[in-house]
């Protein structure tokens, strides 16, 4: 155990400034508190890496003041309108489905569902305007180039040793709090004993970043994943174009299980490659960057230890599918640093923090299945068009070809390739899966009523509801003329106790619950002369208590507890203190 002066003391140490690391440290920023984050490499992102953002992302950026930036930079929802199966661009193509919530029967369901919309935002280009958000704040130092090294805990905080990469110089940093945001491989996770359970090596791929002028194949089926299959290879050797910037800058996601003799530096042999798929040899393509890496599936049993808490890709990691990796990496974040924020205040016990783990440990595994069986159901495209090992080119294109035959056996092609089609709704669409998750346990109090059931697939439809545990319903306000979300009426670091006519007793219970635990709580009227509009009814529908019942709403945007009347108003300061985990009120 060192002890001699550290060089640095924080309350938080934060290793790693990718889209996690950089997400924790612009909450903490929000939320006044200082705070260290430490980068290994000179910079942010150099390639595009993660990429797709849903609508929870959007709402937590919204929330930390930066969803204006990120959508004035991002590609919008329109231009991810499909995903296409071809066999190359040039060549014919196979099959397509709206994507995102863009097509007609799923689009009312996403505008319903969120203030915030879906949009592609590569690494590379987020990372910066995280990073310029940070700097603005003032609140957190951000230093890149600095290895983290080692820790050890002890029951006051935490000592970390980190080298400067160009110096080497070594430097001791402590911290009451550390999160591991430092990625795969997490050296974080190691020191502190965690570990990752699952597959790893499922396949063998490379990135491909280049630019190439593909517009005259796109502009008239804008999507932001196009699937090739060309002809005379085996069934699994998908090559997978992903639209960087629509048409001219794109990712290629070459799999190598098939290819023993890839040579990242080979940059002609690549160029072909890329043409073959392209299906057309007179496209230019000038080649960026050249990254090979491995698919795996594990997720962390445990997410913290002690005083040290990993998210993003240091407790879990998917295939691509789905783009769920960084999403979810934003919202490990930001469940975490609310509940540091009041620990360090003293306003909750440090039990709090086991929250995190309790809530964000079922949405890891769920997410890395989906991505898994997301990954396979790719599989059915080839095996509809009745592609097999060992076929030559000349068999595939003809079976290609004969799939618009008048026959019975086109036809029972067709069919197949129409359900293998429908099943990558569970990655286009799986609106559920995105914005629907619910913590079972954790920072949340029981009203004494069933989880709701839903009546459609729950990982394709979202359905609102105030359950606690369950995110805010999204419903339109008026707020003295302004448009507003319900998730714009909560938030910002508060705990926001929702109600409307016939509500009056919250407030004094609210204010009673601030004296007890010390955590104000902001009471919102909804639908009341004298309170926000509700003017199209929706919140009426969505808030499933009484007029004058009570929805209290956690920093996050989850609920936290609901009373079905006013009647309850008194158990809000219990209530609170249960959240909090603080003595006034039972454990949760």
């Amino acid at each position: 155990m060192t002890t001699t002066t550290p060089d640095v003391r924080v309350p938080v140490l934060i290793v790693g400034a990718g889209p996690a690391g950089l997400t924790a440290s612009l909450a903490l920023s929000r939320y006044g508190v200082p705070h260290l984050v430490v980068g290994k490499y000179p910079g942010t992102a150099h390639t595009p890496r993660a990429h797709l953002l849903n609508q929870r992302t959007g709402e937590i950026l919204r929330d930390l003041g930066v969803e204006p930036e990120v959508l004035a930079e991002a590609t919008p929802s329109p231009l991810l309108a499909n995903h296409i199966f071809m066999s190359t661009f040039a060549g014919p193509e196979v099959s397509r489905l709206d994507a995102y919530g863009n097509g007609p029967d799923r689009i009312g369901d996403y505008l319903a569902a969120s203030p915030s919309k879906m949009c592609n935002l590569p690494q590379h280009l987020m990372e910066p305007l995280l990073v310029e958000q940070v700097q603005q704040a003032g609140v957190g130092e951000l230093r890149f180039g600095q290895e983290f090294l080692s820790l050890e805990q002890d029951e006051d905080g935490v000592t970390a040793v980190l080298a400067d990469r160009q110096s080497g110089l070594q430097y001791t940093v402590r911290a009451d709090y550390v999160i591991g945001a430092d990625g795969a491989n997490s050296r974080v996770m190691q020191q502190a004993g965690l570990t990752v359970e699952g597959a790893t090596g499922l396949a063998k791929a490379a990135t491909i970043w280049f630019e190439a002028d593909l517009s005259r194949y796109c502009a008239d089926r804008p999507a932001i994943l196009f699937m090739g299959a060309v002809p005379g290879n085996p069934p699994e050797d998908g090559r997978v174009f992903v639209s960087v910037r629509p048409w001219n800058e794109w990712v290629f996601l070459r799999f190598l299980d098939h290819d023993p003799d890839f040579d990242p530096e080979d940059h002609e042999e690549i160029r072909a490659h890329l043409r073959e798929s392209i299906g057309d040899p007179s496209v230019e393509i000038r080649i960026k960057n050249v990254s090979p890496w491995e698919v795996n599936a594990v997720v962390a049993p445990r997410y913290a230890n002690g005083r040290v808490f990993c998210v993003g890709d240091a407790v879990h990691q998917m295939p691509p599918t789905n783009g769920l990796g960084l999403n979810s990496a934003v919202a490990d974040s930001f469940n975490l640093c609310w509940k540091l924020k009041l620990v360090l205040d003293g306003t909750a016990s440090p039990e709090l923090l086991g929250t995190y783990e309790a809530e964000r440990v079922p949405v890891g595994a769920q997410i890395v299945d989906r991505a898994v069986r997301s990954m396979i159901d790719f599989l059915g495209i080839p095996a509809a068009l009745g592609y097999a090992a060992g076929q030559s080119a000349t068999e595939q294109w003809e079976l290609l070809r004969g799939l618009a035959d008048d026959t019975e056996e086109a036809a029972a092609r067709r069919a197949a390739l129409a359900a293998a089609t429908d099943r990558i709704n569970y990655q286009t669409n799986a609106h559920g899966v995105e914005i629907g998750y619910r913590y079972r346990a954790g920072a949340r109090v029981d009203d004494g009523t069933p989880e709701p059931t839903q009546d459609r697939d729950p990982e394709l439809y979202y359905q609102a509801t105030t359950w606690p545990g369950a995110r805010l319903p999204h419903a339109w306000l008026e707020d003295g003329g302004r448009r507003r979300s319900t998730l714009d009426v909560v938030g910002q670091g508060r705990f926001v106790l929702l109600t409307g006519r016939g509500g009056e007793r919250w407030h004094d219970a609210a204010r009673e619950a601030a004296r007890i635990t010390g955590v104000p709580v902001a009471v919102r009227t909804i639908g009341a002369a004298e309170g926000l509009r509700d003017p199209y009814g929706a919140w009426e529908r969505l808030r499933e208590v009484e007029a004058d019942g009570g929805v209290l709403v956690r920093p996050d945007g989850h609920v936290a507890w609901r009373a079905r009347t006013a009647d309850s108003a008194g158990e809000l300061p219990k209530v609170l203190a249960a959240v909090l985990h603080t003595p006034a009120g039972p454990a949760v």
